[in-house]
């Protein structure tokens, strides 16, 4: 989503500090992210010490490490609190939330907390009221491909002879994140690659003593309806905001991978297919083989990706959960789009914007979140059109961390960690939110007059809270983060009884 920069809260961390703090935290990180599987966390969410008086000033299981754990071999990993942790007091809890969740400048801030193991409602600030949700409606969508694709389902890119002789047929799977070169099975963005599938695609083209000239073909007619939704903002897409959508791309629709900002392809299905070109002609040239310049797409209505067509190459995309972690982490709109429309297809609806909006809403109501109120215009945020309340992402957020099916649990890795990763990595760097840095886990969102924040946290008790705050008709530049991230902190260092 669009940021926009804003003045930093007072109180700074002194400068010889700034650099030690960082990486005890990330060692604090990678301690806490050493689990084979997030699902065995998840039981360490719903207790904490169980004892009664005043908690100590810094929990066990907030402070920093001084060395690694080694693993035990059992596949637990961390070790389970207490299912006895107090919930905070509502009214205790109040009076600290309304001393930090305060606006800078024109508009107003909601918020629900709740308790993630029993839906006890802990603060409530019109959380019921619809508004903009910004970026924190890739949460949404998130929960709806993991129910819907499961967190192991790759999409595959896939090369085909085509029905005249001497043409194949790039077709487009859903995988958005290739790149140009070969296959890195270790990466999300970049798991596979042209160059590896162009290789294959010359093996099997010596098999059948195919010469060449080779003609290529483009099949991205995967996704249906405009590439270009009408509610999206066309000064966000020239920005590099969005960009058309396909069924595949390189590097989630960008010129460089390393370069997450700026203008985007228009047509990122055409400029891979001219990569896979350049690619087949390299790997072809040794084996005799050419490959006859352009690329076009696939003439409506002709047979050449028939169901029947004999496939030559494939390549796999990471998988659904991976991708899922990188959408929330970076918070990339077109990651996200392509998503929803890939449980589109997977829930029998068209692969257009409006059968992912369909397909997004139908999961949330299996989750029994209550859309009554919801209206969804995309399933990224980029559009002023979303109306969600507070009450209903917390909701989804305590779906993920502790509603009854599993295959949620795959995206708590994803969550931004506060002061370390995503898009919450420059934040929680003073005084006021030094407390939530690394232990405040959240999906931001930022448009030029909203922000929001939803996530979750272990407070000082430890219990597990989930929440989510949402600033709409905000004064453009103002320090609003740092009131949400003061507010998140407060959560984390809560043993509000």
């Amino acid at each position: 989503m669009k940021r926009t920069t804003i003045a930093a809260g007072t109180g700074k961390v002194p400068g010889p500090l700034r650099g030690i703090i960082p990486m005890l935290l990330l060692t604090l990180l990678v301690l806490a992210l050493a689990v084979p599987a997030v699902v065995a966390i998840t039981p360490a969410f719903t207790g904490g010490n169980g004892q009664g008086g005043t908690a100590a000033a810094t929990p066990p299981w907030q402070q920093l490490p001084t060395t690694l754990a080694a693993g035990n071999g059992s596949g637990a990993g961390v070790e389970q609190l207490s299912g006895a942790a107090p919930i905070p007091d509502p009214g205790t809890l109040a009076a600290q939330l309304n001393a930090t969740l305060k606006t800078d400048g024109a508009g107003s801030f909601t918020g629900v907390v709740q308790d993630a193991a029993t839906g006890e409602l802990l603060f409530d600030r019109s959380g019921d009221e619809a508004r903009v949700p910004a970026s924190n409606m890739k949460l949404l969508t998130a929960g709806a491909a993991l129910r819907t694709l499961g967190p192991d389902r790759r999409f595959s890119t896939r090369v085909l002879a085509g029905a005249a002789p001497g043409t194949v047929v790039l077709a487009g799977g859903g995988d958005v994140l290739l790149a140009e070169g070969e296959s890195a099975p270790d990466a999300v963005l970049g798991r596979a690659g042209l160059a590896t599938l162009a290789q294959q695609t010359v093996r099997a083209l010596q098999q059948d003593g195919a010469a060449g000239p080779l003609t290529i073909l483009l099949d991205d007619s995967l996704f249906t309806g405009p590439a270009l939704n009408p509610a999206w903002s066309l000064e966000d897409v020239a920005a590099g905001e969005m960009a058309p959508l396909f069924p595949l791309a390189l590097n989630s629709a960008r010129f460089n991978p390393a370069k997450t900002t700026g203008p985007r392809p228009q047509d990122a299905a055409m400029s891979a297919a001219e990569a896979f070109a350049a690619q087949l002609s390299a790997a072809g040239a040794p084996a005799g083989l050419t490959v006859a310049p352009g690329v076009a797409r696939v003439p409506g209505g002709a047979d050449a990706t028939a169901q029947d067509a004999r496939v030559l190459a494939e390549v796999q995309s990471a998988t659904v959960g991976q991708q899922v972690d990188l959408l929330l982490r970076t918070s990339d709109n077109y990651l996200t789009e392509v998503m929803g429309r890939m449980t589109a297809l997977a829930v029998d609806k068209p692969a257009s914007n409006d059968g992912a909006v369909a397909a997004v809403l139908q999961k949330l109501d299996e989750l029994d979140v209550d859309t009554a109120t919801l209206r969804a215009a995309d399933v990224s945020g980029l559009a002023l059109a979303n109306e969600v309340s507070a009450r209903q992402l917390s909701e989804v957020v305590r779906a993920i961390t502790s509603g009854p099916d599993t295959r949620l649990r795959a995206a708590l890795a994803g969550f931004p960690v506060a002061g370390l990763t995503g898009t919450l990595g420059d934040r929680y760097t003073d005084e006021s939110t030094a407390r939530g840095a690394g232990l405040v886990r959240a999906k931001t969102g930022t448009l030029n007059t909203v922000i929001a924040l939803s996530g979750y946290v272990v407070d000082a008790d430890g219990r597990l809270l989930v929440f989510s705050f949402i600033g709409n008709g905000l004064t453009p530049g103002a320090a609003n983060k740092t009131a949400l991230d003061r507010t998140a902190s407060v959560l984390a260092g809560c043993g509000c009884r």
